[in-house]
Formats: C-alpha cells, structure tokens, sequence
C-alpha cells in the first residue's frame, strides 16, 4: 500500500469516527432536552395533532385528514417523542387532551395558521374570513354585519360559522375571529366588548310560567333549570348562593337546550338575540328582570392572522355605534 493511499484510509477512518461521535452528541443533547432523537417536527405533525385534539378521536382524525388510521397515530407518536411529552391521553374511553396537550395547543393552531399565511402571501385577502360563533352570532346585528361586508369587501368571502365550542373553534384554528358572550378565558385571545345584552328567561309554551310579563331569578330557582355546559354562559352562580336552582339538566349546545325547555324538563337563562334568531314553537321567552346584562365579544388570537380582521372589527364597531346613534 502506498503512502498516499494509507493517509487517505486513514483520513475517512477519521471522518467515520468524527461523525459517529457528533450522532452521539447529539443523542445526549436530546435526552438533555428531554426530546428524543428523530426527524424534526414538520407542520404535517401539528395538523394530524389539532385533528386528534378537534375530532377527539384518532379514527375522525384521520378520515378528515385523509390517511389511515395508523398513520396518524404514528405521526400523533412521533410528534409526541420529538417533544418529550404527552399529548394525548389514552388511558380513558374517550380520547382527551393532557394538560401539556391543551396548552399545546393553542401554539400548535398559531403556527399553523402562520405556515398557511406565509406560503400563500398573495391569497390571503381572496382566502374567506372565517367568523364563528356559539349561538345567535351578532344577535340583531347579524345580517347588517353580512350584508355590509359584501358592499364592500365582495372580493374576501365572510363565512359565519357556528361551532359548539366555548370560543367558537377559535383556539383550535378553525376560525379566523369569533362573536363570543360572556367572558372568556382561554389564553392568547384578545377580546373587544362590542355591546351587553339582556338576560331573558327561556320557559316552555304550556307551562304556568309563560303567561307571566316578566320573570326574576328567583320563579326558575324552584325548578330545574337547563344548562349548555359546552357554549352557554349560564351557571348555577348566577344566583345567589342561598338561593341556587332546586336542579339542573345539562345539554351540550342549544338546539338541545330548546328541545328540553319545549319538552317541559326544566327552564333556561340566555341573552335577548337568543328570542329573535332561536323561535321555536314550544317556547317562549320572558324578560328577566334581576339578571346582569352579558358582553357580546368579538375575539382574535393573538398572533398574525388574516389580513381582513382590522376591517372586520372597524366594520362591527361602525353598525353598533349606527344603530346606538338612531
């Protein structure tokens, strides 16, 4: 063997060596990290996640996403070692969040979010402008908002979207901004009071309650009271602690709640726009004359998102101050 041709071997012996030793290193540096080693995460990691977190089932998950369903548990279990942490609990019947899962993820929607924004610059303008909502969305300010909103923006479709969710789908993603009531808790969201409503009672068309001109907290305390623990504002602490309803019926959004109250099976509380944009034959509604006004709230995330919220909430804010103003 040649000089030269020893020196080289022993060049490339010396680079194999060096780049085992820097695929140790960075072994270490991910146990240090608390990660485990792999691929870095990729925006397919956060998507086929906030599908897990929305459909509350891996097998939803994957039929809105399009994969099999181990496909998205391997992508859900790789996501999960990249970061050390778990996500998802499956110990239970039903699929739910950990705690390191919830707080997860908001950040994993805003990142999202601004991966589409980044990579379509030129369309997000065109892109429509999700706006959702848990019930009776702007109340009686609804069809000015979208009618208003075609005069002058007809190039950026407005899509008004209800979903059952404390903040309208607007932690998970799903929207772009949401008319909320009540107040609001989630982190990360920033929340514009656009005006307050009255509380009225909701109460079944036959019953001994509907033939009343007004009611007070105190007339729906002797009975069960139905509450939407899912997207409702009302909780057995809106009455005073001596004075809490004899029973409660849960539902989880208000096509149920209607049904219960039209059925007989107790009472309800929500706001005024509920009586114009929920009629329903078996129920009537009653102004409740001792209950706290609620904030109607239009909420963003806080985070870079479609370029069209500024003239969403200018215009919210415009037909509000209009209609105080007659």
């Amino acid at each position: 063997m040649s000089t030269g041709q020893g020196a080289d071997r022993g060049a490339e012996t010396g680079r194999a060596a060096s780049r085992a030793a820097d695929r140790a290193s960075d072994r270490t540096a991910g146990r240090t990290a608390g990660r485990a080693p792999g691929r870095a995460v990729e925006i397919r990691h956060l998507r086929a996640f906030l599908a897990v977190a929305d459909e509350s089932s891996v097998t939803r998950a994957a039929a809105r996403l399009r994969l099999t369903q181990p496909a998205v548990s391997r992508t859900l279990a790789a996501l999960e070692q990249h970061l050390g942490i778990r996500l998802v609990d499956r110990s239970t019947h039903h699929l739910v969040l950990t705690p390191e899962g919830v707080a997860f993820r908001d950040r994993a929607a805003a990142a999202v979010a601004a991966f589409d924004a980044a990579i379509d610059p030129g369309g997000l303008r065109r892109r429509p402008l999700r706006l959702g909502h848990p019930w009776s969305a702007f109340g009686r300010y609804t069809t000015p908002l979208l009618r208003g909103w075609q005069e002058r923006y007809p190039q950026t479709p407005l899509e008004l979207l209800r979903i059952d969710d404390r903040t309208a789908g607007l932690t998970r993603g799903e929207v772009d901004a949401a008319l909320l009531r009540g107040p609001v808790e989630a982190p990360g969201l920033l929340t514009e009071v656009l005006y307050d409503e009255e509380r009225v009672a909701a109460v079944a068309a036959d019953g001994p309650l509907a033939a009343r001109t007004a009611l007070r907290l105190a007339d729906l305390a002797t009975g069960t009271v139905v509450l939407n623990t899912v997207s409702g504002t009302t909780t057995p602490d809106l009455w005073p602690p001596s004075a809490r309803p004899a029973a409660t019926l849960t539902v989880a959004n208000t096509d149920d709640w209607l049904t219960a109250i039209a059925a007989g099976r107790g009472t309800g509380v929500s706001t005024a726009s509920t009586a114009g944009m929920h009629p329903h034959a078996g129920v009537v509604y009653r102004p409740l004359t001792d209950a706290p006004t609620v904030p109607v709230l239009l909420a963003r995330r806080d985070a870079p998102g479609h370029p069209a919220l500024a003239d969403l909430v200018a215009l919210a804010r415009e037909i509000v101050a209009r209609d105080v103003s007659e």
